[in-house]
């Protein structure tokens, strides 16, 4: 079967064409001097780039037919990549005006992984003349990522291709092997921002990204920065930077590539079809950690309704497969019928798990309920995620919440008593950590959890002073608060982990924001903390003192 553009073509040339997938190559030449004549002859004759990809034993898996400029290379998907990241073909074709490697030969070398391009030149005579190559590198200090050789003539190319072929494999494991475990059977990333933002800001962003993925148990390799004039809309960033990436995932062995910004469902496929990698955006690696992390039968169904609503826009075919089950004009073939199957099902899911959650926020409210009725005031922790919320609480009730030192590691909430002198007490509740630019998917899943701050009697903003951003965590906060419409409920600025701060620096801190300072770790810093919520809860009676 031959590949391209067909038309215009006679039987008699399509047939001799089709006789190269005949042909076989020897294991150490690229081309053999025989092969190379008959490309450029067939080429010269219908003036067009021919082009043929040959596999490590030498066999042609494609002809392909081009026009004057260029070759269109089909669908690589069905030949995995080996150990080293390399496909295990290699690609040849002619030109025919004199040119060497275009531009489009080396980012097809890049993203494609293939072993090897090779460019023939078709002489005036229809024979043979210069040969161009290139191949991928191994990280270098120089940073060269391609390598071209060239040659007046195949015969004079000096390059034994097998023992070749061998070295840079051997070479690109060991390079990878040195940057990260290969025994590791975690996703390894390259993080990327693709932003217009201050580069203060990016990679404020993109530290909270690493720790995103640290927390969701994935190996960062890299990261990649771009600031564009304009965005690209197809894959956001430039394609001349995706293929700089993806030579870099190759020489690092990454699996997967994290964007800090939210991709659209199209430009996910896109950069997954051309880069051949896992590509998640800063929202899908959020739901990630919501779904290892949620216990409760709460916490479960807000985090899978989370990921179906996340899901069903992106939900598409596997590449070009399903066109070749389609029937005639206007026919709608098996492929897509699965389709929608797969996205009908998804939608009677989702709703019967906001059936599901509605009869779980009702027994929520009923509860909420009766403990107003009790008159037992409701303190609720609120702050950035990782402030150190749960080990505040754990300490000031001496219960034995979750806590580690990861983005959310708590989400499902908890309510426990906090006991006063004289029989007072309130009860005081740890809910989701917040983060900067929460997705709306996330706090629309998560509301009838956050529904526990409404009944509030007061917030308690615990905030980590020992983060260097600690003043945009506040802001952050406040923002979603201010969203959630909880802004309207009296709150106490608490600023955790003073143990790690100068003590100096705590306390003009704490003057300029007005807040209390404690140390989760200290019971003793509490004094001032307790006293403070007595004096709120119960301003006309005896104080701790």
């Amino acid at each position: 079967m031959l590949y391209g553009n067909l038309n215009g073509l006679r039987s008699s040339q399509v047939n001799a064409l089709e006789r190269l997938y005949r042909r076989k190559v020897p294991a150490e030449k690229i081309l053999t001097g025989e092969f190379a004549r008959t490309l450029c002859e067939r080429s010269f004759e219908l003036r067009r780039q021919i082009g043929v990809m040959i596999d490590r034993q030498g066999v042609v898996k494609y002809v392909i037919v081009g026009d004057d400029r260029e070759i269109v290379i089909p669908d690589l998907s069905g030949f995995g990549l080996g150990r080293s990241g390399l496909r295990g073909l290699r690609c040849i074709h002619t030109h025919l005006a004199g040119e060497g490697l275009s531009r489009d030969d080396l980012t097809d070398l890049a993203l494609l992984r293939l072993d090897l391009m090779a460019v023939l030149q078709v002489g005036s005579d229809g024979l043979p003349g210069r040969i161009d190559c290139a191949h991928l590198l191994p990280p270098n200090p120089e940073g060269k990522r391609v390598e071209e050789i060239s040659a007046p003539s195949l015969q004079q190319l000096d390059l034994r291709l097998d023992d070749f072929l061998s070295a840079l494999e051997a070479e690109l494991e060991k390079r990878m092997s040195e940057t990260v475990d290969l025994s590791d059977g975690r996703e390894k990333a390259i993080l990327i921002s693709v932003s217009q933002a201050p580069r203060r800001q990016i990679d404020d962003s993109l530290d909270e990204l690493h720790e995103l993925a640290r927390t969701a148990d994935v190996v960062v390799l890299e990261r990649v920065i771009q600031r564009p004039r304009q965005l690209n809309p197809r894959y956001l960033m430039g394609e001349g930077k995706v293929k700089e990436v993806v030579i870099s995932a190759l020489q690092q062995g990454a699996t997967l590539l994290v964007f800090d910004q939210n991709l659209s469902p199209a430009q996910v496929r896109s950069l997954t079809t051309m880069t051949e990698l896992k590509v998640i955006d800063r929202t899908q690696l959020i739901l990630d950690i919501f779904a290892r992390r949620a216990h409760t039968l709460d916490g479960k169904v807000q985090v899978e309704l989370a990921q179906l609503k996340y899901i069903l826009p992106r939900l598409a075919g596997k590449g070009a497969a399903f066109s070749r089950l389609m029937g005639g004009i206007g026919g709608r073939g098996p492929g897509e019928t699965k389709l929608e199957i797969d996205r009908r099902r998804i939608r009677d899911r989702i709703t019967r798990l906001e059936r599901q959650l509605e009869n779980l926020a009702r027994g929520r409210r009923q509860r909420r309920q009766k403990r107003v009725r009790s008159g037992v005031p409701i303190l609720s922790i609120v702050g950035y995620t990782n402030a150190g919320k749960s080990t505040l609480l754990n300490a000031l009730t001496q219960s034995k919440v979750l806590t580690e030192d990861l983005l959310f590691a708590t989400l499902d909430t908890s309510s426990r008593r906090l006991r006063f002198p004289l029989e007072r007490e309130v009860i005081i509740t740890d809910t989701v950590g917040f983060i900067r630019d929460l997705p709306e998917s996330l706090v629309g899943a998560f509301k009838s959890t956050l529904e526990e701050l409404e009944d509030a009697d007061m917030l308690l903003h615990v905030v980590d002073l020992s983060n260097p951003r600690f003043a945009e965590q506040i802001a952050s906060t406040e923002t979603i608060l201010a969203d959630l419409e909880l802004d309207r409920i009296p709150r106490l600025l608490v600023f955790n982990k003073i143990d790690l701060v100068v003590p100096d620096e705590v306390e003009v801190l704490c003057r300029r924001y007005d807040a209390l300072p404690v140390s989760a770790h200290d019971r003793s810093s509490f004094e001032s903390l307790l006293e403070t919520l007595e004096a709120r809860f119960w301003p006309h009676e005896e104080s701790l003192t």
